[in-house]
């Protein structure tokens, strides 16, 4: 369940956000991006590995455009889970700290809105591997809100 203060914002179904996110943005879809949670202004997001995502095969390690990809992608959907209908939202910054190096495998990374004004919106981010509570990078994602009703 999200913070109490984000239950009565935003009027968008989450189960809007879920498809929206999983089938109808092209580039999660090729991924294999899903939403497994969407809770209001929280979503957790799962990733599987693919062999493509290796950006140091000597390691072998993740590259760190996939990992931040991950959380700029679930740092906007947690934010979209604020939204009215027809809202729109656009990254403004993103700060990813890599923490360590993320193994050959699936990721899950959970996003929770921290900020959300009229025009702004903040989510903080950390991304880990499946049974692993240690994050490999934690991010900050600043995004701006273009309202429709306003």
């Amino acid at each position: 369940m999200g913070p109490r203060r984000f239950q009565d914002v935003g009027s968008i179904d989450l189960e809007v956000v879920r498809s929206f996110f999983d089938a109808q943005i092209p580039f999660n879809a090729f991924l294999g991006l899903r939403l497994r949670e969407v809770d209001r202004g929280r979503v957790l997001a799962e990733l599987p590995f693919r062999p493509e995502f290796i950006g140091n095969p000597f390691r072998p390690a993740l590259h760190g455009g996939v990992i931040s990809m991950l959380a700029d992608t679930v740092g906007g959907a947690s934010l979209y889970t604020l939204t009215d209908p027809g809202d729109q939202l656009a990254t403004i910054d993103l700060r990813v700290d890599y923490l360590r190096p993320g193994r050959p495998e699936d990721l899950l990374a959970e996003g929770q809105v921290v900020r959300w004004g009229n025009r702004v919106g903040v989510s903080s981010i950390a991304v880990h591997h499946p049974g692993d509570d240690e994050p490999i990078a934690v991010a900050k994602g600043v995004y701006n809100i273009k309202r429709v009703s306003t």
